[in-house]
């Protein structure tokens, strides 16, 4: 009886653990079919920066060239580049010292700027018709597109000079109280301006100017080097030296007096005007001590009137 209880007992038991298995089955979601199989590594599609291996990039390529992304980005990278590069060349411009052609006119207006008081230019003054009587002069010689700037000076210190501007613009400077005191015309101005005029075109003032050691400056870059200060400054100083004191030699003054007689020779009219222009000024200098250094700077008025006369022919 009781092995026979024992039995049964072990068929309820063994029973029962089939059916809870069944259940687990069921509602676990436990499959074992397989499942002692282990999975196998190279089934799985390895991802490469979140790329399928498999991925077929020559399909994308095309769908970019069709697209015209890539014209696109090349386009950008190209601007990006010639962005930097015109950014560097601005960068190095800040740095460079003009070329000679442009230097000089630069420098004639930086230090106009520098010696406006002194000068005495930026000041007022009644309209004189100068500008149209000197535009009248040079169109009548032939100079039609000439641009110039006239800059008056209430200075008995600075007589008269011609610079060089910016496009080809000329700058002359001219002393008030010299044409007062000469109590010249319209015109007789306008020919001393075209005097000025001529001396500029034979470069007569930038040539006692320049130095070795500036012409090695013109076109060269100081970046990440000492601004060449101290040349700078010694032009100032022979700028104003030669204005005040130096001057030019007789030599520059005959071939600008000869260059003058050329051009006006064709209107006898204005010939003679340059000639008692010269007349004024050889006066005003011996009798007015105001202008006794004119003669240094220019010399002389009464060599010019000279060389301007006619030989007489020897028979």
């Amino acid at each position: 009886m009781i092995k026979r209880y024992s039995t049964l007992h072990n068929a309820f038991k063994l029973l029962f653990l089939v059916f809870s298995v069944s259940i687990l089955c069921l509602f676990g979601g436990i499959d074992f079919v397989g499942a002692s199989e282990t999975p196998k590594i190279n089934d799985a599609k390895p991802i490469v920066d979140g790329v399928d291996e498999k991925t077929d990039f020559s399909a994308i390529k095309d769908l970019i060239k069709k697209d015209g992304l890539e014209k696109k980005l090349e386009k950008k990278m190209q601007e990006k580049k010639s962005l930097k590069l015109a950014e560097k060349k601005r960068e190095e411009g800040k740095y460079k010292i003009p070329e000679k052609d442009q230097f000089w006119p630069f420098f004639f207006q930086v230090w106009l700027a520098k010696n406006a008081v002194t000068l005495k230019w930026d000041f007022q003054k009644p309209e004189f018709g100068i500008e149209d009587a000197y535009q009248q002069l040079l169109s009548e010689l032939g100079f039609i597109k000439t641009p110039f700037k006239i800059l008056l000076l209430d200075s008995v210190h600075y007589f008269r000079m011609s610079f060089r501007g910016p496009k080809n613009e000329v700058i002359h400077l001219l002393s008030l109280p010299l044409i007062r005191t000469l109590d010249l015309s319209k015109v007789e101005i306008a020919i001393l301006l075209l005097e000025d005029y001529v001396r500029l075109q034979k470069n007569q003032l930038i040539q006692k100017l320049e130095t070795k050691e500036l012409n090695q400056l013109f076109g060269t870059s100081f970046i990440q080097k000492q601004f060449p200060k101290k040349e700078m400054d010694m032009l100032e100083t022979r700028l104003k030296d030669f204005l005040l004191n130096v001057g030019f030699n007789f030599n520059d003054q005959f071939e600008v007096t000869k260059e003058m007689d050329v051009l006006l020779k064709p209107n006898q009219k204005i010939w003679d005007t340059y000639y008692m222009l010269l007349q004024k000024i050889d006066s005003a200098v011996k009798n007015n001590t105001q202008f006794k250094k004119y003669p240094e700077l220019f010399p002389s008025p009464e060599l010019q009137m000279n060389w301007l006369k006619p030989k007489e022919k020897v028979i």
